[in-house]
């Protein structure tokens, strides 16, 4: 057993996950990012103590359902595989406060996401998906939905109190709401959207996108639209695995 409590096997051109690791019953964090996995074994129930695992950038066409049997989790990498769906056993991650589903093969957003009642950062940009689910995720903070299909901006996001991040860059939306009325808003990100005004967003708050740096709307002069310089955009989400947030898991 490590004394660090963390096994990192990535990058080790790995078929199947080595029995022995299911053996490290007190295991925190285990790392399985790009490799060639498509499978795991029903051994790994038996590590129950895990908080953070990471299963992005392999071969996955479905979750393993042992993976659904591991409730101390709290975050979740499953980007960059070939996931079509996620499992109604998802909902058992009681505890799962970080989802990763960005760049799978995903046509909508499993509505099973949506019964994570602690969730608050979910990326799932680079996929396929024209719409969200209709139930509010009422903890979320941060939204991560660039590269999709989204021809509106998902109204279930006008609805979730806490949201601090908005990022619907690269999509086909043409027009955006008010999010003036989201207290804790800090940053929208909607560059590359062919919309015909920028979201009006409360004093403070960074909007990254046409018309970002002055009025909501463009400015009009003899008929004609001047567009404001773009803003450059910041860094997506860091490639590197960010660790639990400070409160307990």
């Amino acid at each position: 057993m490590p004394v660090d409590k963390t096994v990192d096997l990535s990058s080790r051109q790995l078929r199947r996950l080595p029995l022995h690791i299911c053996s490290f019953r007190e295991l925190v964090k285990l790392y399985l990012s790009d490799n060639n996995l498509n499978h795991l074994p029903p051994e790994l129930e038996q590590l129950q103590n895990l908080q953070i695992l990471a299963l992005d950038f392999n071969n996955f066409k479905a979750l393993p359902l042992v993976v659904c049997t591991l409730k101390q989790l709290c975050i979740l990498y499953l980007g960059n595989n070939k996931l079509c769906s996620l499992p109604l056993e998802l909902r058992l991650l009681q505890n799962l406060k970080t989802l990763w589903i960005e760049s799978n093969c995903l046509q909508r957003l499993p509505e099973v996401v949506c019964e994570l009642s602690l969730l608050k950062t979910l990326h799932a940009g680079s996929n396929a998906l024209r719409a969200l689910p209709l139930q509010c995720l009422q903890e979320l903070r941060t939204i991560w939905l660039s590269g999709n299909l989204l021809s509106e901006f998902p109204p279930v996001l006008l609805d979730m109190p806490f949201l601090e991040v908005i990022d619907v860059d690269r999509n086909s939306i043409r027009f955006f709401p008010s999010l003036a009325h989201l207290p804790g808003l800090k940053l929208v990100i909607y560059d590359h959207n062919p919309c015909r005004n920028a979201p009006k967003v409360a004093k403070g708050v960074r909007r990254v996108g046409r018309w970002s740096e002055e009025t909501p709307e463009p400015r009009k002069r003899s008929g004609a639209v001047i567009e404001i310089t773009l803003d450059e955009k910041p860094s997506p989400p860091p490639a590197a695995k960010p660790e639990p947030e400070a409160e307990p898991c």
